[in-house]
């Protein structure tokens, strides 16, 4: 299509700068991240998981009776269908041989859940919030029995998707490992899941409304998202973050970690324009305000672990992690996102690194889903112009 004069000097690539749309669920600032009016260092410290996706989903904060029945809802549908089980079950060969990874697994099992929820085609107000919770509560016993299979060993809590006495954090580590985890495990995981809940209109969520615009339904949106996220410039980054640590300490060993030997490996990447995953945000030019959050919630918690870690003490891993950091911010004045500080904290939670981007979904299926019923709520087809750079027009013939 051609555009006029006007639209042609307001492009930018990427859509960088451009704003797509109108939201009430999320503020970025470069100082503030605000979810429906609350800022992300408040929620870390004082709000629990289920607190923010109740602030999310129906929003507003939860009364003490509201917040006890959105707990009781979310408990009631952790269960998952025979049919999503059956297809785990057949997935594991792929998961095996490398031919899926599980954020592969988790999109097609989401489109499975759609078949089987009675709302699926009801992109209604109150059918979309029915759908939203099922889903919050469902992804994670998804992963749950995802990872039972990898491990090899039997489902846990398969009757009940998981234990009903457990937060939906600390849920979502016993599903994944048959073991209750510590207090401090289970905030440090929660406090994860609310830095993850929601980022106003990244690449996923984009990809979710743009989805949701053609008044499609909640689970085709939601199986968009999952698959923009699981790019490694988005939410991939996580595992890319630890794989690149993984590296690090493969070429310079323990006794390499806070000398010369990291910097000159870091040399080597700038030289040859690596791309470093975890530092930069397209929108923070200042740092991203989740990442000390969380990095300073995750080098607690490896304080008190013992024994090592892929060949490392939990704690030398933030030696290493913040080393990079340093020469990082020293060198190209760029600072981590939350990916990077995620890598660290999960991997010395024992969390397997191809769960880490499906223990996003588990997190950010709140904000998604807000940003599906905004925009089945005050639709308009989303259909940007562009500019056309192939050749000037030919005859077919002669």
């Amino acid at each position: 299509m051609a555009v006029t004069a006007a639209a042609e000097a307001a492009f930018a690539k990427g859509l960088e700068g451009v704003i797509g749309g109108q939201t009430a669920v999320c503020s970025i600032e470069q100082d503030k991240l605000i979810y429906r009016g609350y800022e992300i260092h408040d929620l870390a410290e004082h709000a629990t998981f289920e607190e923010v996706s109740f602030l999310l989903l129906e929003g507003h904060k939860p009364s003490r009776d509201e917040l006890l029945r959105f707990k009781a809802e979310i408990i009631a549908e952790r269960p998952i269908p025979a049919a999503v089980v059956t297809f785990l079950e057949s997935a594991a060969g792929w998961l095996a041989s490398g031919r899926a990874v599980p954020m592969d697994v988790l999109r097609t099992a989401v489109s499975i859940l759609g078949h089987a929820d009675p709302d699926c085609q009801n992109n209604g107000k109150d059918a979309n919030l029915r759908k939203a919770k099922r889903l919050l509560a469902k992804i994670p016993t998804i992963v749950g029995h995802m990872q039972n299979l990898i491990d090899g060993r039997g489902y846990v809590g398969r009757e009940w998707g998981g234990d009903p006495t457990l937060s939906h954090a600390a849920n979502l580590l016993y599903m994944m490992t048959g073991q209750q985890p510590t207090v401090d495990e289970a905030r440090v995981m929660d406090v994860s899941l609310i830095l993850y809940a929601e980022h106003e209109f990244n690449a996923s969520t984009f990809t979710t409304r743009v989805i949701a615009g053609t008044l499609s339904d909640m689970h085709g949106a939601v199986a968009g998202g999952i698959a923009a996220l699981k790019g490694p410039l988005h939410g991939g980054a996580n595992e890319m973050a630890m794989e690149m640590l993984k590296e690090i300490f493969k070429d310079v060993g323990d006794a390499g970690i806070g000398t010369d030997k990291v910097d000159e490996w870091m040399e080597k990447a700038f030289a040859s324009k690596r791309k470093l995953m975890g530092f930069g945000h397209r929108v923070y030019k200042n740092g991203d305000h989740r990442a000390g959050i969380l990095h300073k919630l995750g080098k607690a918690n490896a304080k008190h672990k013992s024994g090592q870690f892929g060949g490392l003490a939990a704690t030398r891993w933030f030696d290493l992690g913040e080393q990079v950091q340093r020469i990082m911010l020293t060198k190209k004045n760029i600072h981590p996102n939350v990916d990077f500080p995620c890598g660290m904290t999960y991997f010395t939670m024992n969390i397997p690194v191809p769960q880490y981007t499906p223990i996003f979904v588990a997190s950010r299926i709140t904000g998604w889903t807000a940003h599906i019923m905004e925009q089945h709520a005050d639709n308009r087809l989303i259909r940007p112009l562009s500019i056309y750079t192939g050749p000037a027009e030919h005859k077919w013939i002669g």
